[in-house]
């Protein structure tokens, strides 16, 4: 995926878009998956769902990069690619859609079932947005402090300011604050820590990984 980020939908989220051409029915369903064994069990949830459909087509995407799709017997690059397309349009990852035909009785041809594959993606895109069920997804660095409780207010001011965000504070013997930098940002906070601390190293550094800010 590109460094810059991707969309996903929230875990547990799924949006259902509808498109119909000459009776025939495309529905696509849209939901968040974890890697390739999640988006087979979004298609054997929705084969079981609609076992009665002609064709339920998949395309999926995950942040390594992976994406795969299937015409599952609509014409060759008819179904699976266009909506696979219109996912990396989108620029979402980590996510499966599964489109459901039931067929109209009217033959739209190759030009017709792009687009009508194509149609229901983006419904399915359009309502997530809608639903407020995106979330961005970005490069993001946590730092772990170790600091003394007398330094504690201090630090998390000089967190915030640095552009840090808080995401957990664990007190015991001293006090433990997880902070989140879009990767690459960090490296101030870090510089000022170890200058507050004359010398010492206080933070933790994790690697970098894709997250929501």
């Amino acid at each position: 995926m590109a460094e810059g980020g991707y969309r996903t939908l929230k875990a547990g989220a799924q949006a259902e878009g509808e498109f119909v051409d000459r009776k025939s029915r495309f529905i696509a369903q849209l939901v968040h998956v974890e890697g390739e064994a999640g988006a087979a069990e979004h298609l054997a949830a929705v084969r079981s769902l609609h076992h009665d459909a002609r064709h339920n087509v998949p395309a999926w995407i995950l942040a390594d990069g992976t994406e795969r799709c299937s015409d599952d017997g609509e014409p060759s690059r008819t179904a699976g690619m266009p909506a696979l397309d219109v996912l990396r349009g989108a620029g979402l990852a980590d996510v499966s859609c599964v489109v459901t035909r039931y067929f109209g009785g009217t033959l739209l041809g190759p030009g017709g079932l792009v687009r009508a594959y194509a149609a229901a993606v983006q419904e399915a895109v359009r309502a997530a947005e809608e639903q407020g069920q995106l979330v961005e997804m970005c490069l993001v660095t946590r730092v772990i402090a170790d600091i003394p409780y007398a330094l504690h207010d201090r630090v998390r001011h000089l967190a915030e300011s640095s552009g840090g965000r808080i995401q957990s504070s664990l007190f015991a013997e001293d006090v433990q604050l997880t902070i989140a930098f879009r990767a690459g940002e960090e490296a101030p906070f870090v510089a000022a820590m170890r200058e507050l601390a004359a010398g010492e190293e206080l933070c933790r550094v994790c690697p970098p990984a894709f997250a929501e800010l």
